[in-house]
């Protein structure tokens, strides 16, 4: 009896200790076991970490849906689609939003899930406008719900996406999803590289301060880290490979063709802008050796509408004066942008009124 009694308590303490391990097993990242997932940077990156939740990369995709409750917007066919919220969540003829993409800075637009798919809902909420408009290359004659959305897409709106699988059909991919597998925004990980090394080390040597096993972004050369941005900030494109494949250090012409046409022109801005395009022909990025994106952009900061910031970095390289040319030299100081980098309105949106989106063109525009 004692002898099958000690069998009966070592199989339950077995069985405990398979189940805690069940229960504490963190689990894999969608990506694969080198990736840690951003939260195991919260105990030795804390505060970085939450400025980071502020940022517009971050809210990049979310189940926060910022449009308002009813909304409507009316087509040239007369065509009218409302936006509403019902106890059931379901209306008849009617779509979910299942899903927001944008940050909300500027606008978002929304996915709804049908047989294995996201598709792109035909308006998007303008969020400076506080307007429900046609979604960004959608027609604005008349709504459209059949614009499948591909996982390159969510290669600059989210971490990762789970893709149950993927066909040649044609001369096109036909992609499946899994439904609810999604990293939403841009994590640590997308732009510091698979993290999992580097975090098993430090948890075991936490005396080392030197990171050991990640990419300092600016260990990097001057081109490589233009590239890491204009990855997602060029323009709408087909990418070569997978932009999930990206790491720290890749050159922008592994993923995309070499872009020969130049910025749009002003009155083409969209939400897709050709920021990269856009700043790289600007004299003060010509005429400078090292300057990129961060030499403006803290990617760890929610930085919107702070022109003083944005000013005090301009005077970095203009010596704390405007040019001599500046009429408005007593306010450049304190807003450079608006006067530099101003809002021009966008022929690509309709609204009621004009759509206005900020040009990365720097230059001497006339008032």
């Amino acid at each position: 009896m004692n002898k099958r009694m000690l069998w009966v308590a070592s199989g339950i303490i077995s069985l405990i200790a398979l189940l805690s391990q069940c229960i504490t097993q963190p689990a894999q990242d969608l990506r694969g076991p080198a990736y840690a997932g951003a939260n195991t940077c919260i105990s030795c990156h804390q505060d970085i970490y939450n400025h980071y939740l502020q940022t517009t990369h971050f809210k990049t995709s979310s189940t926060n849906v910022l449009g308002t409750f009813p909304g409507s917007f009316t087509y040239d066919d007369s065509t009218r689609v409302e936006m509403v919220v019902t106890d059931s969540g379901k209306v008849q003829g009617g779509h979910l939003f299942h899903l927001a993409v944008g940050s909300g800075r500027h606008a978002q637009t929304y996915l709804y899930w049908n047989n294995e798919n996201y598709y792109q809902l035909p308006v998007s909420y303008y969020v400076s406008a506080g307007h429900w408009a046609n979604s960004p290359g959608f027609p604005n004659s008349h709504p459209k719900f059949d614009r499948q959305i591909p996982s390159t897409c969510f290669g600059c709106h989210s971490s990762a996406i789970g893709i149950k699988s993927v066909a040649m059909v044609g001369r096109g991919l036909k992609e499946t999803f899994e439904k609810g597998k999604i990293i939403y925004g841009i994590d640590c990980e997308r732009c510091h590289g698979p993290a999992a090394e580097h975090v098993a080390y430090h948890t075991a040597h936490p005396e080392e301060k030197k990171p050991m096993h990640m990419t300092a972004v600016r260990s990097l050369g001057n081109q490589q880290q233009l590239d890491m941005c204009a990855l997602c900030h060029s323009g709408l494109k087909t990418p070569q490979k997978s932009l999930f494949d990206y790491q720290p250090g890749d050159a922008y012409d592994d993923y995309f063709f070499p872009d020969i046409s130049g910025p749009s022109r002003p009155e083409q801005l969209d939400i897709h802008g050709t920021q990269y395009q856009l700043f790289t022909a600007s004299q003060c990025f010509k005429k400078s050796r090292q300057m990129n994106c961060t030499t403006c952009h803290d990617p760890h900061q929610n930085e919107a509408n702070n022109m003083v910031a944005f000013s005090k970095k301009c005077m970095q390289c203009h010596q704390q004066q405007p040019s001599p040319a500046c009429k408005f030299d007593k306010m450049a100081v304190l807003n450079c942008v608006d006067c530099h980098m101003p809002q021009l309105p966008s022929s690509k949106i309709v609204l009621s009124g004009t759509y206005y989106l900020r040009t990365h063109l720097i230059g001497i525009y006339k008032q």
